[in-house]
């Protein structure tokens, strides 16, 4: 491995890189197509594409990496991609699901209710405005499974093989 940078500041793509103890150069023999001069632009701070997002996160097996581009560096993620906690055990992501459906579920009259004339009043507001916290509840903890399941296939500790062929057979 090459040197390892003092720089105090980096960012999420630099530390994976150096985590992996990866040289600017062999991060390029592994990436393929993306060169040491731009992998060094990246370190550096500028925004990488989302092509090279995406083999980064592939190649490195963090994806992660994906989570944070949209949340913090693409102009459209930033405002509707909120950024997914990994390293959550499974459990606990089931217990949050569950928990949340089991929030709407308790308020699906309500909903109907409110939906029903597809207008929200003044004094339904509030209510709804909670409805919409609860949804998004579910949204997290659904887009936190996600992140779990990428996350063990990435390591390997889902068969990717296997789940490749049942995706395949199963859309």
């Amino acid at each position: 491995m090459g040197r390892v940078s003092i720089k105090e500041d980096k960012n999420i793509y630099h530390i994976t890189r150096e985590k992996l103890k990866l040289s600017r150069e062999k991060a390029s023999e592994i990436l393929g197509w993306i060169s040491s001069d731009r992998i060094e632009r990246i370190d550096g701070g500028e925004v990488p594409r989302p092509d090279e997002v995406i083999c980064m996160a592939e190649k490195y097996n963090e994806p992660r990496l994906c989570n944070y581009y949209c949340t913090y560096q693409c102009d459209i993620g930033r405002k509707y991609v909120p950024e997914v906690r990994y390293g959550r055990a499974l459990s606990e992501i089931v217990l949050e699901v569950l928990a949340s459906l089991n929030a709407v579920e308790r308020k699906k009259d309500r909903i109907i209710e409110l939906a029903a004339d597809g207008r929200i009043e003044k004094n339904e507001v509030e209510e709804f405005f909670h409805i919409q916290e609860e949804l998004a509840h579910i949204s997290m903890a659904v887009d936190s499974l996600q992140a779990w399941s990428e996350q063990m296939l990435a390591n390997g500790h889902i068969d990717r093989e296997a789940y490749e062929a049942y995706k395949n057979a199963n859309q």
